[in-house]
């Protein structure tokens, strides 16, 4: 029954153009008929609760029989929150200043409550720095975000508009490490590390590394953004690809490096930090971290409680090839489904 329900709300939702772009995008990287893709796409909708993006990017054209059970669907990841997450603790992840108190000490940078500061701390805030960023509470996907350089800034009316935005959260601006700026400058670059609490002990589950597109200020895939996989060592392994596009990417479009190859700084003590914030809050057991690279090490961005299941799980960037991550996720605590 659950399953003819995301069907039909996937069903009324869904914009017929891109479907039809993303059949064309998986007839030329599968070589199959573009009916028969419809038609298998169709049916993977109702039978996996599975839309055409998740088609697309799962490689169902390619991955097919016994294989497709081993994908996390939408419902699977929605299930798995229920499950693991606490609801009367979403706020914490929920509202980025809660966020941002409970996990100070591994932000690595400066930050205020514009509620709190006043005209004149928000003054002394960014006096001294180049560049700030702005953030409503409740926002996610890089809306509500703003970088403001601060120069010549005259602080009250800036203060003003702010909180006639809503945007009650000013941090310092990260300088990411000199690596990632080579591979795209205009936005910080990040890694998202998922972990689950069981028994008390934190797991690594997986990490993706996303990059901007060289055309926001943010990498966020909704934002036009871009990701690809990540060994066990830090290093890229494949092409990058764009959900807004429905592309791969061999080299970044905006500085032509390659993402094959590319060495991730500090990888092993990103999954240390993340592993370390995992224990925080541990009525919270199935977080995304969003972390960034500068020259010292990684710092938090924010936790997500409602991970991502897709990204991780792109056919190109599968290790073992094929194989999607509800096999590893049973191995370390017990699925709902």
């Amino acid at each position: 029954m659950e399953r003819l329900r995301t069907f039909f709300r996937r069903l009324c939702g869904m914009s017929l153009k891109r479907m039809w772009n993303h059949v064309v995008q998986i007839h030329q990287e599968s070589g199959r008929h573009q009916l028969i893709i419809l038609l298998d796409m169709i049916y993977c909708s109702a039978r996996y609760g599975v839309g055409y993006l998740d088609y697309h990017v799962f490689g169902f054209a390619v991955n097919r029989g016994e294989r497709r059970r081993t994908f996390m669907t939408m419902n699977h990841n929605i299930a798995l929150v229920r499950a693991l997450n606490e609801r009367e603790y979403y706020p914490i992840f929920n509202d980025k200043i809660r966020f941002n108190e409970r996990f100070d000490q591994y932000l690595g940078r400066a930050w205020i409550d514009l509620r709190k500061s006043g005209p004149d701390g928000f003054a002394r805030f960014i006096q001294g720095q180049q560049a700030v960023f702005v953030k409503r509470l409740d926002l996610y996907g890089g809306r509500g975000i703003e970088r403001i350089e601060t120069a010549g800034v005259d602080p009250v009316p800036l203060y003003n508009r702010l909180m006639e935005e809503h945007k009650y959260l000013a941090e310092e601006a990260i300088i990411q490490h000199r690596e990632l700026a080579r591979l795209c400058p205009s936005c910080v670059n990040t890694l998202r590390i998922t972990t689950i609490l069981s028994g008390g002990e934190p797991h690594f589950i997986y990490a993706f590394f996303r990059t901007g597109s060289g055309k926001s200020a943010t990498d966020n895939i909704s934002s036009g953004g871009m990701y690809t996989a990540v060994t066990a060592v830090g290093r890229l392994s494949a092409e990058a690809f764009s959900d807004k596009t429905g592309l791969y990417y061999r080299c970044h479009p905006e500085t032509g490096v390659a993402f094959a190859g590319f060495q991730i700084p500090f990888y092993r003590e990103c999954i240390d930090l993340c592993l370390k914030a995992a224990l925080v809050e541990p009525h919270m057991r199935y977080v995304g971290w969003d972390v960034a690279i500068t020259e010292t090490g990684p710092i938090l961005i924010e936790g997500n409680n409602l991970p991502g299941y897709n990204m991780c799980q792109n056919y190109r960037h599968l290790d073992p090839p094929g194989i999607g991550i509800l096999p590893k996720i049973r191995e370390i605590v017990d699925v709902p489904f």
